[in-house]
């Protein structure tokens, strides 16, 4: 991790861009399905949206966040 401390050192990561990725794509469908007015596939969004923050934390602990032994830092 960098101790350059204008570079927070998060975001930048295969956990963090799975998570990311699920999440929009729940939040669009939820958005989506509310103006539908379909509650119950709004509320199955919702749950997505929680999926895809555990999915990223599992991710993370399994090596996959920033500095984490699967991952390999880039050079600057």
């Amino acid at each position: 991790m960098s101790t350059d401390p204008s570079d927070p050192g998060h975001g930048h990561s295969p956990a963090a861009w799975t998570a990311v990725i699920i999440m929009l794509v729940a939040f669009a469908a939820g958005t989506v399905f509310f103006w539908l007015d379909m509650p119950v596939l709004v509320w199955a969004s919702a749950g997505v949206l929680l999926l895809g923050w555990i999915t990223g934390g599992v991710l993370s602990k399994a090596g996959y966040g920033v500095g984490g032994s699967k991952t390999v830092a880039k050079e600057h």
